[in-house]
């Protein structure tokens, strides 16, 4: 919403940013500046700000929308769901970088933002003892590893995608949690995203390879992280 008149401080009031930047601050040490009033979203058990609208002579003149950035407030930490496409992501940093992706890496920047309170790694089982080694890191590491079994066609084309199983998990997810961050390019979760920060408010940050990550998911996600070499083994 684009501020309109005075701030109820008496100052012109700009752009959004500038405004919300200028009260932000003055209710950070006052507690209710300038008429501010709050309002409050029950999210699980987490209750943080989301919207506060200043007034003036009982005429509303500019609304602020808090970020939800992924961090503490009120002396709670933001909740976040952390969901990772492993095959789409293997295959992107070994196209783009020849490397590995570096789970405890993501683990660890993704941890310093709030509490990780649902890790989910989707990966294909095809048996082999490599991949259960690999696996049994992830669990080390803090993620619940789901499997899919990898399926071999008569015609030589494989099966085994599990954009279904996330989907679903993240729309689970989003009910209860402040924040959602999916490691994938895939083109497929733009709309995903769309749907839950428009229903349940969340931020839906996307960790992908640069020119191999869709520009949809890209347009869909409230911020994202371009994976670099400092995400890779």
């Amino acid at each position: 919403m684009e501020p309109t008149g005075r701030t109820a401080c008496g100052k012109p009031a700009g752009r959004a940013g500038t405004a919300t930047g200028t009260i932000l601050s003055a209710w950070r040490r006052t507690g209710s500046p300038c008429g501010l009033t709050t309002r409050f979203l029950q999210v699980g058990s987490t209750k943080r700000v989301v919207q506060s609208v200043v007034s003036m002579r009982n005429q509303t003149i500019l609304a602020i929308r808090f970020p939800q950035s992924a961090s503490s407030f009120g002396g709670q930490l933001t909740k976040i769901a952390l969901f990772a496409d492993v095959q789409n992501i293997y295959y992107t940093t070994r196209q783009a970088f020849a490397r590995q992706f570096d789970y405890r890496k993501l683990m660890d920047r993704v941890s310093a933002q709030g509490e990780v309170v649902i890790a989910n790694a989707y990966a294909i089982d095809r048996g082999d003892e490599k991949q259960r080694r690999f696996q049994e890191a992830l669990r080390n590491i803090g993620f619940t590893v789901k499997l899919k079994p990898y399926i071999q066609r008569r015609d030589g084309s494989a099966k085994g995608d599990w954009d279904v199983g996330i989907a679903i998990d993240v729309m689970d997810a989003a009910r209860t949690v402040d924040a959602v961050v999916l490691l994938s390019g895939d083109g497929d979760f733009d709309l995903l995203l769309d749907r839950i920060r428009s229903d349940y408010g969340v931020t839906a940050d996307v960790y992908g390879v640069p020119d191999l990550t869709a520009n949809s998911l890209i347009e869909a996600a409230s911020t994202w992280h371009a994976i670099d070499r400092t995400l890779l083994i």
